[in-house]
This record gives C-alpha cells, sequence and structure tokens, in this order.
C-alpha cells in the first residue's frame, strides 16, 4: 500500500513541476503568411468565398480575408451567374468539390443558373477545425473623393461600415478611419484599418498622408494591375512614399507608418498578367498564436514583412544592429539593401547593399531609420509586370539610446 501511494504522490508531484515548468516558458512565435486583401461574389470578386478560401489553403497561407467592397457576408444573397465558359467551369468546379447538399443553386425559367452565397459564418465552418487557417473577417470601405477611388480595409471588423464622405481626400479617409477605430474602442476587440492601392488613380499622396492621424498601415505592393505602385514622372513611387510619411511622421511625434503586400484578388479561374489573381504579395507575421488579435498585436509593434515571393530565414533589431538572412533559394541571387534617413539632411537613400543571403548594420544618433529591401534576380510568372523581380520589405526600425 505504500508503494502505491508514494508512485502515485511521485506522479503527482512530477505532473505538478511539468505544468509549473510549462506556465514559465514562453510561448513560441511562429512566422505566419497571409493576405489581407482578397474579393469573392460578395461584391466584385469572381469566384464562390468557399473557393477563394481554399486556394489560399491549398497555397500554404495560414491567414486570409475576403475584404469585399461596402459589404460584410451575413446576409441572404443571390447571384445570376454568368455565361462566360470559365466562370461556368468555375462553378461546376465548386459543384464538384462540395457537392449539392452544401451548394444552393437553382436554374430559371430561361436556363440561367443562380446560386446563393454562403455568408462568412458558413464558409468559415469549413476550416474551423484546421488549426493552421485562419478566416478573418473583413469590410474593404471604399469612398470616393471626386473621381478619387478611397478604400480602406478593416481587418478583423464586426459590424458593417458605410463608407463617410469628406470635403477633401484627406477629411474623407479620415473619417473612415476614425469610424474603424471607434468600433474598435467600443467593440473591445482588435480592428485593424489599412489604407489601400494609394497609387490608384493616384488617388492619396504622401502629402494627404501626411497630414491623416492614426494611420499605421499602408499597401506598398498591392498586385491589381491597375496600382500603378511604380509611380511615374509626375508622382512618388508608393515605396518613395513610404519615407516621406515616416520622415513627417517621425518628426511629429506620430507612431510610423508600416507597409503591407496584398494581393487584391479578383479573379481566380483566369491567371494572367492582365487580371488580378491571387499569389502575388502578402506578409509574414512573427507572433505566438494565429489569432486575429495575435496577428494584429504582432503587426502593430512592427513584427512583420512584405513580401512578393522572397523568404526571410532570421531577421533582428537588438542593441541597434539590424541583421538579415534570406532562406536562400536554388540558383537564385539576392541584393539586401538597407534604405535610411540621415537626422540632418532627412532624405531617404540607399546607406548600404550587400550581394547574398545575410547582413547587418549598426544604427547610429544620425540615424532617423533604417528599412531593408530585398530584391532577387527571381521573376513570378504571374506578376503583372514582366520585369518585376521578387522583393521583401522590413519595416523601418529607429536608433534606441544605449
Amino acid at each position: 500500500m505504500f508503494k502505491i501511494n508514494f508512485s502515485y504522490s511521485l506522479l503527482i508531484v512530477l505532473t505538478l513541476l511539468i505544468i509549473g515548468c510549462s506556465k514559465n516558458e514562453k510561448p513560441v512565435k511562429k512566422w505566419y503568411k497571409g493576405n489581407l486583401h482578397a474579393h469573392s461574389y460578395w461584391s466584385d470578386g469572381q469566384e464562390f468565398p468557399e473557393m477563394v478560401m481554399d486556394w489560399y489553403k491549398s497555397n500554404g497561407y495560414n491567414f486570409t480575408v475576403l475584404s469585399d467592397h461596402n459589404t460584410l457576408a451575413e446576409r441572404e444573397k443571390w447571384i445570376t451567374l454568368s455565361e462566360r465558359d470559365y466562370l461556368q467551369k468555375g462553378f461546376e468546379n465548386y459543384l464538384n468539390k462540395y457537392g449539392e447538399e452544401w451548394v444552393d443553386f437553382v436554374t430559371d425559367s430561361v436556363g440561367k443558373i443562380k446560386v446563393k452565397l454562403k455568408t462568412y459564418n458558413e464558409y468559415r465552418s469549413l476550416y474551423e477545425k484546421d488549426p493552421n487557417f485562419l478566416i478573418i473577417q473583413s469590410e474593404e470601405i471604399s469612398a470616393k473623393f471626386g473621381n478619387k477611388p478611397i478604400h480602406i480595409n478593416a481587418t478583423n471588423i464586426q459590424e458593417k461600415i458605410d463608407p463617410l464622405d469628406g470635403e477633401s481626400t484627406v477629411e474623407v479617409v479620415q473619417n473612415n478611419i476614425n469610424a474603424i477605430l471607434e468600433q474598435r474602442k467600443e467593440s473591445k476587440v482588435p480592428i485593424m484599418p489599412h489604407i489601400n492601392h494609394p497609387n490608384y488613380k493616384y488617388s492619396i499622396s504622401a502629402s494627404d498622408f501626411v497630414q491623416l492621424k492614426n494611420v499605421r498601415f499602408f499597401e506598398v505592393y498591392n498586385g491589381h494591375p491597375l496600382d500603378n505602385g511604380s509611380g511615374d514622372s509626375l508622382h512618388l513611387s508608393t515605396e518613395q512614399m513610404w519615407d516621406v510619411i515616416n520622415i513627417s511622421y517621425f518628426l511629429n511625434n506620430q507612431k510610423p507608418i508600416y507597409a503591407i503586400a496584398a494581393d487584391d484578388s479578383h479573379q481566380y479561374n483566369r491567371f494572367s498578367k492582365k487580371y488580378s489573381n491571387p499569389g502575388r504579395g502578402w506578409v509574414m507575421v512573427n507572433t505566438e498564436l494565429l489569432s486575429a488579435e495575435s496577428i494584429i498585436n504582432a503587426m502593430e509593434k512592427g513584427n512583420f514583412y512584405a513580401t512578393t515571393g522572397i523568404v526571410l530565414k532570421d531577421f533582428s533589431f537588438d542593441s541597434n544592429i539590424l541583421k538579415i538572412e534570406v532562406e536562400q533559394e536554388e540558383n537564385t541571387n539576392y541584393e539586401i539593401e538597407f534604405i535610411g534617413v540621415n537626422r540632418h539632411d532627412r532624405e531617404s537613400k540607399l546607406v548600404k547593399k550587400v550581394n547574398g543571403n545575410k547582413a547587418e548594420f549598426k544604427l547610429t544618433n544620425h540615424h532617423m531609420f533604417i528599412r531593408l529591401r530585398v530584391i532577387s534576380n527571381r521573376t513570378n510568372e504571374n506578376f503583372f509586370n514582366e520585369m518585376e523581380f521578387e522583393k521583401a520589405w522590413t519595416q523601418p526600425v529607429f536608433y534606441q539610446k544605449e
């Protein structure tokens, strides 16, 4: 009897020790791949929401959204299926994959197919048991000023927000940002606004951005062929805008703006440079949990990078030393560029370039901030610009007094 009691007591002690040790262990951070801008039949996309989710899951993403224009997938909606061959084929694929028990459709008196779209709560139920894939509710709040489209995504939105007007571009942007943040405050749920494709029809300029408050994210890369991210002779590229904005924010004691790469995907059944396809740009977020709250908290701390294909093996900033290591792909070369702003001249410039997959740089009190851009010699066959090479962008880091 004594031996049994002793063994049992020992087992309890060991169990308590294991539990105690596990409680003291810090959660392990992981890299999660995600897209924050996509469309479906709920607005102007050309695919059923389940099929969009399946594409991202099948292609190695850990999280994604459907950010349809000025709507949430929460009501009853039927669409009349287009007679275009590729969309008819898309419906056949949808029906074959999920079956008639799942797909609600009818054929009307003139032979056209009408399909009932699944709501957010319905289509996410297909993936809730998968711990490696997360669907976050989103809305692309689509307003305008004059002929300028002003689109702002609200990631993890809880209730639909109608677009707000204003007397200027800045006022329209600010009013809608404020509406998103007000919902965040009232719901006590992290909701993340980010400004979409500012160079689409050159709708939002750097001078507009510097007048805004509480703007933390924008798309430095958008996969839509009409994005105009590279700018032109009269307009800054989105990357140039990024530095101009952060210089202003730094001088005015505002938090920095961080850069996102996103698909803005609309077409899923035809892949071509002239279409807005998935798989062109995404974010890699370093955090403990695959949850909306954890992802947004990590992004607000700058613990992520934007990419169009390059994967980082390691990235750190400690004691004012910035280190990076790129995951080496076969037959691929890399240029690592340290782009920074000096406190005195306040201009963005290339301060160091390394050919290879490893580099480091030490910030001094002369630097306002430094960010990294990595460029490979490899292109993506689905890029809308055939001269484009894969890139990655880290968020700016700022000199810390030692």
